[in-house]
């Protein structure tokens, strides 16, 4: 049998799955243990312990200061940054990605300035914005509404128009306007793109949060990895990097299982 055609079993992928997380892990272990045998004190790669007695003191002790779980109140302040950001984008992206895919005098005009401004590097940006805007909130969520909409506009369009002409032409046939055949007939086909597409920027915009967090912030998990680093305490950078990454994990799984209970046949299209 070609290895092209060899497929693993249930038990297979799940100990394919975690075999790279726990050579990670492993190689951390041996990393941390030779570095600390030569220096106790060493801090680039703290041990295990250390670790847990960090997760301990951000999560589930108060700060002496303000009386928070820093780690809890930092998740609050990013995620509400977070999801601001992609839900204004979501809302923009749909709407202009809809009116390019289906409308050719709008892609005319707007096609070319999407492009153009998607390729134009959202952090180059963010100076402008704390100008402008000022170091609030705003300035924060903009970058992310900045960063991740032209990406969005473009993919939700290239959907949009390549659905096939026969729909349309059906439509039209049946005496649908304009209006119509954008909600009933595109609009249904493209949602499920749109989720796909919130996923795949779903990377991006935690990029662009913790470059906002860390340049002005009081809080947040990126204002806590770029407030720690100077000293040096590894113990705390480490867990907020895992945090975050399984944040963004917990995310895409609950995006994707959205689009699977809303859209069931989408994947019949994948051909699942």
């Amino acid at each position: 049998m070609r290895w092209i055609n060899s497929h693993p079993g249930a038990g297979a992928r799940l100990t394919l799955a975690l075999m790279p997380f726990v050579l990670l892990l492993l190689a951390y272990m041996i990393g941390s243990a030779e570095r600390l045998a030569d220096n106790p004190n060493d801090k680039l790669l703290p041990g295990l312990v250390a670790l847990g007695d960090a997760i301990n003191r951000m999560a589930l002790v108060p700060d002496v200061r303000s009386g928070q779980y820093l780690l809890w109140s930092d998740t609050v302040a990013s995620l509400g940054r977070l999801f601001a950001g992609l839900g204004i984008a979501t809302a923009i992206a749909l709407l202009l990605g809809l009116l390019i895919g289906i409308l050719p005098m709008v892609r005319a005009a707007l096609s070319p300035f999407v492009g153009a401004i998607s390729m134009v590097p959202p952090l180059a940006l963010l100076p402008i914005l704390f100008i402008v805007m000022g170091l609030g909130e705003a300035s924060k969520i903009t970058l992310i509404v900045i960063g991740v909409t032209p990406i969005m506009i473009r993919d939700l369009a290239l959907k949009a128009i390549e659905l096939p002409r026969e729909m349309i032409v059906k439509a039209e046939t049946l005496s649908a306007s304009s209006w119509q055949i954008a909600l009933r007939v595109v609009l249904p086909q493209i949602l499920p793109r749109l989720i796909t597409c919130l996923r795949l920027q779903l990377g991006p915009a935690w990029l662009f949060l913790i470059a906002a967090e860390a340049i002005s912030s009081d809080s947040g998990l990126g204002y806590r990895i770029f407030l720690v680093r100077r000293y040096l305490s590894m113990d705390v950078i480490f867990p907020y990097v895992i945090w975050i990454t399984l944040l963004a994990v917990a995310t895409d799984l609950l995006l994707d299982r959205l689009r699977i209970a809303v859209f069931p046949w989408s994947d019949l299209e994948k051909g699942k």
